[in-house]
């Protein structure tokens, strides 16, 4: 019996006019994993996609080696884990919307984990190694069992989702950017946990940054101009894919930006003892902070500490802000203001945010949409405000995407056009829910350094998050750390 589990050959991947991929040679043998690397936009989610069988070569063939498994029930032989979810309501007719999660009644028209696992193991195969019990135990799931899917944070819906392919049982294991999203610790662990599922057979092949291959990869695959080079993966140098970020055009970024100073404040946020609850889950405990006009903060902390909950009360989105003591734009919350009054002056980007925009929004009228704060442009696009976005999409290099549908893009263009979106209207107040998720390492570098060029230009107020320290631009010089819903450091 062969253990070669898949075949590429002379695979052609994308469209004649767009392609992604070409001429792809590529074998897959079980036991063997394998790592596919390379920069942003090089092709990494689309090769999984076509290995998972989700999209067809336009070029080649793709021989998928059924005969060779045992035939074990209804026993799936690939599960890909995307790089984000698509849960569903629970009418199973309704995508959830974004504000779900902070609003009680709406946010528990979702299953919970457990129900969710639960349903897929019951179609499970028979003798599948991995139980429900074994799956939530390994990903550190079991306190979350009770908690409704649209509640999750990023890094707890990643580790549901692995879970979910789990229990499916596949031979192959497609993982997409899994580490993105996961706090320092889980990542710490996330190699162990790789290591326990390659030891019950089953066979992973991970897209990842080049600077955290797993362990048990042996082979290493780097994409580089649409094509792919093979590696073993102790020979691989991880600096291979990395390039000199591009020069920021200041003179285009100062005429962008020709509406700061914004009107003065005293208080960007000022809470006072601040509790979030949700039935008998204390989410926040007695916060305190105050952020001034100027200031630019790291909220840090993590997966399940509070910071999401946290955005919700400074960008609008959660309606436990009238409860509280809190002032957002030197204005307490319940003395009249409407939602918009706060998103108008603020901007907002979170990895989640671009899949809440209609399926037919074009990168162009998503970023005209930042003018009206609404998720996608439903009114007349307006050629003066294209204008703007234009010239917003080429400072950030990703003009060629300006008439692609969003959800098609690259993850790192998904993101450089929510910055857009958000700088769009020269916001006040600019929240960065880890901004640099997907992008490669001279992506980072560059935004980094158009963030600090902002903050050196202008007044503008910054609260950035993210799970890598080194990803902080250096114009960070404020620290508010959170630890299951309490503070443990701000200075």
């Amino acid at each position: 019996m062969s253990n070669l589990l898949l075949t590429f050959s002379q695979v052609d991947l994308g469209r004649s006019n767009d392609p992604v991929l070409n001429n792809v040679d590529l074998k897959i043998f079980q036991s063997q994993h394998l790592a596919i690397v390379g920069a942003a936009g090089s092709g990494k989610t689309t090769l999984l996609n076509a290995i998972a069988g989700d999209i067809q070569p336009s070029k080649g063939y793709i021989l998928r080696n059924f005969a060779d498994i045992p035939a074990n029930g209804n026993k799936t032989f690939t599960a890909l884990v995307a790089a984000t979810h698509h849960f569903r309501n629970l009418s199973n007719t309704t995508d959830l919307y974004y504000q779900q999660r902070y609003n009680s009644a709406d946010s528990e028209d979702a299953l919970t984990v457990e129900d969710h696992l639960q349903t897929i193991a019951r179609s499970a195969p028979l003798d599948t190694y991995w139980t429900f019990e074994r799956t939530i135990d390994l990903l550190n799931l079991r306190c979350l069992t009770q908690k409704h899917l649209i509640k999750l944070s990023n890094g707890e819906a990643k580790r549901l989702m692995l879970a979910s392919a789990l229990l499916n049982g596949p031979q192959l294991l497609l993982l997409d950017a899994p580490l993105n999203g996961l706090d320092a610790d889980t990542r710490a662990n996330f190699d162990q946990i790789l290591t326990q599922i390659a030891a019950t057979g089953i066979t992973i092949v991970i897209s990842t940054s080049s600077s955290e291959i797993p362990t048990i990869v042996s082979k290493v695959a780097l994409l580089a101009n649409n094509s792919i080079t093979l590696y073993n993966s102790v020979d691989f140098n991880a600096n291979r894919s990395i390039t000199d970020p591009l020069p920021i055009q200041r003179t285009d970024l100062s005429g962008l930006l020709d509406k700061y100073p914004v009107d003065p404040y005293q208080h960007i946020v000022n809470m006072q003892n601040v509790n979030i609850k949700y039935g008998e889950k204390q989410v926040l405990s007695n916060i305190n902070w105050e952020v001034r006009q100027g200031q630019r903060w790291a909220l840090l902390g993590p997966n399940g500490a509070g910071k999401s909950t946290l955005l919700s009360l400074i960008n609008g989105d959660n309606p436990q802000a009238y409860a509280n003591d809190m002032i957002l734009f030197d204005r307490k919350r319940g003395t009249g203001e409407s939602i918009w009054d706060i998103k108008k002056r603020t901007g907002f980007i979170s990895p989640e945010l671009f899949q809440y925009f209609p399926g037919d929004s074009s990168c162009l009228h998503t970023i005209e949409s930042g003018y009206y704060d609404t998720m996608g442009l439903f009114r007349p696009s307006d050629p003066k405000k294209v204008i703007q976005a234009l010239a917003w999409m080429r400072l950030l290099g990703i003009e060629k995407y300006a008439r692609h549908l969003l959800k098609n893009i690259p993850t790192s263009a998904q993101r450089l056009c929510l910055l857009a979106r958000a700088m769009i209207k020269c916001p006040t107040l600019l929240i960065l829910d880890e901004p640099t998720q997907g992008m490669d390492a001279t992506q980072v570098a560059h935004f980094k350094g158009l963030i600090d060029t902002i903050c050196r230009d202008t007044n503008i107020t910054i609260v950035y998050v993210t799970h890598y320290q080194e990803h902080l631009p250096d114009s960070i010089d404020h620290i508010l750390k959170l630890a299951e819903g309490k503070v443990i450091e701000c200075h």
